[in-house]
This record gives C-alpha cells, sequence and structure tokens, in this order.
C-alpha cells in the first residue's frame, strides 16, 4: 500500500516479500555501522513484522521506498515511535543502500515524512535519534530543518537527538 510519493520514490508498506530487498542494506556492514549489527533472514523477517505491528498498533512505521524510474528498492524511511528517556517521541527514521547513497533520497523521503507528519498525521514535533558519529544522517536531520537538541545513550550507543516543532518546520509548498 502507497503511503507517500515525492519527487523520485513512492514510499509504502512493507511485507514479507521485502526480505531481500532489506537485506541489500542488512548484510552490508558499512550501512549497518553505527547500528547493534548486520540482520540475517530471520532477523529481517523480525523487522519486518515489528514494522507490521507498528502500522497494525500506530498506523505509523519504516516504509518500503522504490525508485520511480524503475521500481528498485532503495531502502526504508517512516516514522516510528520511540521511548526517549521516558518521553513518547515519533521518530524520522532512514536508511538506504549504499551505493545510493549521496543522491540526496533519504533527504527527499524524510522531508516527505516530515511533511506528512505535521499536515496528516497533526503531530507538532519529530526527533531523529542519530548516532554521534554518523554525519551523514546528521546532516540529512539538519537538511529537515531539525536541530541537535541533546545526546543521550540509548541502545547502549551515543545518540544525538535532532528535534524538529512544527511551527519552526521551514515553509513547505
Amino acid at each position: 500500500m502507497t503511503v507517500l510519493e515525492t519527487e523520485r520514490m513512492t514510499l509504502r508498506q512493507m511485507n514479507m516479500r521485502d526480505v531481500a530487498n532489506l537485506r541489500g542494506i542488512f548484510s552490508d556492514p558499512e550501512a549497518m555501522r553505527y547500528y547493534p549489527g548486520t540482520k540475517d533472514d530471520a532477523e529481517t523477517r523480525r523487522w519486518i513484522q515489528w514494522n507490521l505491528d507498528s502500522y497494525a498498533q500506530h498506523g505509523i512505521g519504516l516504509w518500503i521506498a522504490t525508485l520511480k524510474d524503475s521500481e528498485q528498492f532503495a531502502g526504508q524511511c517512516g516514522l516510528v515511535v520511540q521511548d526517549v528517556e521516558g518521553v513518547v517521541e515519533i521518530e524520522i527514521g532512514y536508511l538506504f543502500l549504499r551505493r545510493l547513497w549521496g543522491q540526496g533520497l533519504a533527504t527527499e523521503a524524510a522531508q516527505a515524512c516530515r511533511d506528512y507528519g505535521f499536515d496528516q498525521l497533526g503531530l507538532t514535533r519529530l526527533v531523529s535519534l542519530i548516532h554521534v558519529r554518523n554525519m551523514a544522517s546528521c546532516r540529512v536531520a539538519e537538511k529537515v530543518g531539525m536541530t541537535l537538541e541533546k545526546e543521550i545513550i540509548k541502545w547502549q550507543k551515543p545518540i544525538c537527538v535532532y528535534a524538529l516543532a512544527k511551527h519552526e518546520a521551514p515553509s513547505r509548498a
């Protein structure tokens, strides 16, 4: 089911047929450098199920991003419920195939998720939780209008909390 469209991508709900696509990211040690580790097929199926449960429970989750011109898998991006030091926050999360890095796809998808969260879901605040050394992801958060709010320890790692309030969001067309 299509959730969002951007200029170059379609974002749709995940399903179990996405295991091989997601493994293109999850089996890449460089793409997973700031995550607990790579994922095998069983872990990838659990990841998809976690997102399916999130769709059912919250109406949001990470979505599969495909390129419009080729319909090829590009990555995942979406809105995820997170606990940040005891506060429920909605995170814009993104992770793309390494061969597509540097093309602005994560920024484009994250902007669409930002606008969807604020304009369609009525959210008043969004965050991104990013490992402190993941400078490329920090730049994406900044490009969608987020600013560094604080650093925390989450998942046993040092994490930057980037945040954006709706009233501070860049004007959207």
